[in-house]
Order: structure tokens, then sequence, then C-alpha cells
């Protein structure tokens, strides 16, 4: 049987393993849930996440989202990517929890159009943000967290992972604003 200076050692031991982490004890609860647990809690929701990366810019649309947990570097966030008519691709953060823009970066456009056009997202009659109102009332009141773009033919379909009670549903929504698949 362990004395208790061998458990005591062992503790200290175990905590200053976790010490250069950098991750206090709520940090590692947070990290340790799933991201559709965590996005259930966020005081933003992605509609209004994208209204406000879309706002920064003259007729962009939101074309990709990204849930984030929080770091050391950053906040609970959404990670959008907004395209632009002249072809310019930006990507926003906006933070879960005050709504508010924390960052821009400008992405190479290349890197992301190899199968997508700016005019495909132009052309598409449903919105990412329609699509995520779609994508909500499909998986019975869930609330919509990521979203992809993928080329469907000529345009656009959206794929939206939707935060459930105890689990996540991917709903894929065409640019008509039909669910696809069903």
């Amino acid at each position: 049987m362990p004395n208790r200076l061998t458990l005591t050692a062992g503790l200290i031991a175990a905590g200053l393993l976790a010490a250069p982490l950098g991750l206090t004890h709520a940090a590692r609860a947070e990290s340790d849930q799933k991201e559709f647990q965590l996005a259930k809690t966020t005081k933003v929701g992605l509609a209004q996440a994208l209204t406000t990366a879309e706002a920064q810019g003259e007729k962009g649309r939101a074309i990709d989202a990204d849930f984030e947990k929080a770091d050391g570097k950053n906040p609970t966030h959404y990670s959008i990517k907004v395209v632009y008519p002249d072809g310019k691709l930006v990507e926003y953060g906006i933070n879960a929890d005050s709504g508010a823009l924390y960052k821009t970066e400008n992405q190479p456009i290349e890197r992301y159009f190899t199968r997508l056009k700016p005019a495909d997202f132009q052309n598409a009659t449903t919105s990412l943000k329609d699509a995520l109102t779609i994508a909500e009332q499909k998986a019975g009141g869930g609330k919509a967290y990521e979203a992809e773009v993928e080329r469907d033919g000529k345009s656009v379909q959206y794929e939206i992972k939707v935060a459930l009670a105890d689990h996540e549903q991917t709903v894929k929504v065409g640019p008509n604003g039909k669910v696809v698949g069903d």
C-alpha cells in the first residue's frame, strides 16, 4: 500500500504535468466536451454570426462556417468565410459569446475554389443563412453550429451540422432550399 508521501508526490507530478498545457480546470472540462455540446450553450447563434460577418463588406455571401472551441489565443468562436463578387475571400472570427468581430484574415481564394466559383454562390437562390433555418427545422429545433458548401452540378449545396440534446445531426440543403436526401 502506498504511503502518504508517495500519493502526495504522485498528485504533485500529475499537477506539474498538466500545468505546461496551460489549461485551467474549466478549460480542460470545456476541451473534453464535444463541439455540438458546447455549441448548444453559446449566447450567439450561427445565423447572427453570419449576419455580422456578411455586414463587414458589400454584397459578400457567407460560404463556410466552423465552430471552434476556445484555445490559448482565441475565444470560442465561429470562423466564417465570406466571398465577394470580385472573388475576394475573407475569413472572419466572430466571438460565440459576445457576437463581436475579433479577427479578419484575407484568404487565398485559389486554395478554396478548386471546385466552386464565386458566381456559384451569387446564383444560389437559397443563402447559407436560409439553409441554416431549414436545417434547424428539419432537425427538430436544434442549433446549427457548422456549415460548409459543396458543388452539386452547376450550383451549391449546403451541409449543416445541428446540435441536438444528446447528438449532432447533419442536414444537406440544396440551392433551392429543399432538404437533400429526404
